[in-house]
């Protein structure tokens, strides 16, 4: 019967989370009711467990490190710096504003890992400068949410470090494996903007000369400046990681210290600047620690309840074939999307489906990366869509939430490509791994 009940538990947490209760509270709640009727008063020694399973989990300490690093790099100059100089290259090419800021975003997501603070930086130097030479709104509003939200899927990604532990598997080998498929990502988006502003040049023109464009010398002079600094801190983040000189929670400690370096190289460092930074990553860390620790809660009871082993039968008996498993476990991730935020899903399916996916005899490293595109459409697929929430937040009143839906259509089916590409060429997430870490 315990198991039965087991299954109960996902309908019960829906519905608390489709009422407006808090995620953590209502993961600790859900596991607190179904842990006393399954186990009694024994579910209290369950509950210490975790307690202590998530405080004993050492790269976690990664999290707070690449929050404060995302906070220090939106007030170290950075961004305005990038933008200026990626945009002196692209803004004689169609649509060349909006792919100038998808590379800017890859380049800002690879310096910090947080999805937020790429999409609010980006989103307030690119938006007016859009606008101005008359971008089509709904190609400002895809270009974006879809560029800011690449950070899940472009490391370091702060996602990737609470999908690891979760998963039980090695953060440094997500990382890698997560390169090639954030890359052909992001170049769907940009071959997408070139084709359809080259189809329909009324929606992002290319910008004529003007007299007082820089020379090439003074173009490779302000390139420099702007991404020698970010390179150098990519390096000494993502470049330890690949090359084994260091582990996740060390690369992050490194980019913290990294990002006041550079906010010092910019005179932008200041002790209100250092306070700001470290309340919010303070504000920000236990959020996302309490979470998870109601998720470890919720899974907890769920496993010990028999609810995986039963999930298993049930599949079994179905007949479907593994690859049908497979998309019916993505889909199921892609759905909850439309109502559910990025951590409630990872951690309410991941130790639900991760079993059966080694049961069938895929490799969790591919089928993390899988579920991490899938998370990324969640940033953009109403009502939730974080990413629309961010651009509202820093957009003009002429920029409707009409465009923001209709702009982000075309990305969302971009992803959805990159998706099937992953699915059917597993060495785009395998390969790197097995060379740089000796990953098999």
């Amino acid at each position: 019967m315990g198991e039965y009940l087991a299954l109960v538990m996902f309908p019960a947490i829906l519905a608390i989370l489709f009422l407006g209760f808090p995620v953590a509270l209502s993961l600790m709640g859900v596991a607190l009711v179904f842990g006393l009727i399954t186990f009694g008063s024994a579910a209290v020694f369950l509950f210490v467990d975790k307690v202590d399973s998530i405080a004993s989990t050492f790269v976690l300490a990664a999290v707070p490190l690449f929050i404060f690093m995302g906070s220090m790099l939106e007030r170290s100059g950075i961004a305005e710096r990038l933008f200026e100089a990626v945009h002196l290259w692209t803004r004689r090419l169609p649509g060349g504003l909006a792919v100038g800021t998808i590379v800017m975003c890859v380049i800002f997501a690879a310096s910090t890992g947080v999805i937020g603070a790429t999409e609010t930086v980006v989103g307030l130097l690119a938006i007016p400068v859009m606008l101005k030479y008359a971008y089509d709104k709904g190609l400002i509003s895809g270009t974006i949410c879809a560029g800011g939200s690449l950070g899940t899927i472009i490391p370091p990604s702060v996602v990737v470090v609470i999908l690891g532990p979760v998963a039980d598997v090695s953060v440094g080998d997500l990382f890698v494996g997560m390169v090639f498929p954030g890359l052909i990502m992001a170049a769907l988006y940009v071959t997408y903007i070139l084709v359809r502003c080259a189809l329909r040049p009324s929606d992002g023109a290319r910008i004529p000369p003007s007299p007082d464009d820089p020379s090439l010398d003074e173009k490779i002079k302000i390139t420099l400046k702007a991404l020698v600094p970010p390179t150098l801190l990519i390096f000494a983040v993502l470049g330890s990681i690949m090359f084994g000189w260091a582990a996740p929670t060390e690369a992050a400690g490194m980019g913290a210290f990294g990002a006041i370096l550079l906010t010092i190289f910019y005179r932008t460092f200041s002790l209100s600047i250092l306070h700001e930074s470290l309340i919010k990553t303070i504000k920000i860390s236990s959020m996302i620690m309490l979470i998870l620790l109601a998720g470890s809660m919720f899974s907890g009871v769920f496993i010990a309840a028999g609810g995986v082993v039963l999930t298993e039968e049930l599949i079994r008996s179905s007949s479907l074939p593994s690859w049908a498993t497979l998309a019916l476990f993505l889909g199921i991730s892609f759905v909850a999307g439309f109502v559910l935020e990025w951590i409630s899903i990872l951690l309410i399916f991941i130790p639900v489906f991760l079993p059966i996916v080694k049961s069938l005899g895929y490799d969790p490293v591919w089928f993390c990366i899988l579920f991490l595109i899938v998370i990324q459409t969640s940033y953009l697929t109403p009502p939730m869509a974080p990413a629309i929430f961010y651009l509202r937040g820093i957009s003009p009143p002429e920029i409707t939430l009409q465009n923001m839906f209709r702009g982000v259509i075309p990305f969302v089916i971009l992803q959805i490509i990159t998706l099937g590409v992953v699915m059917t060429f597993p060495q785009t997430v395998l390969w790197l791994p097995s060379k740089l870490l000796g990953f098999n």
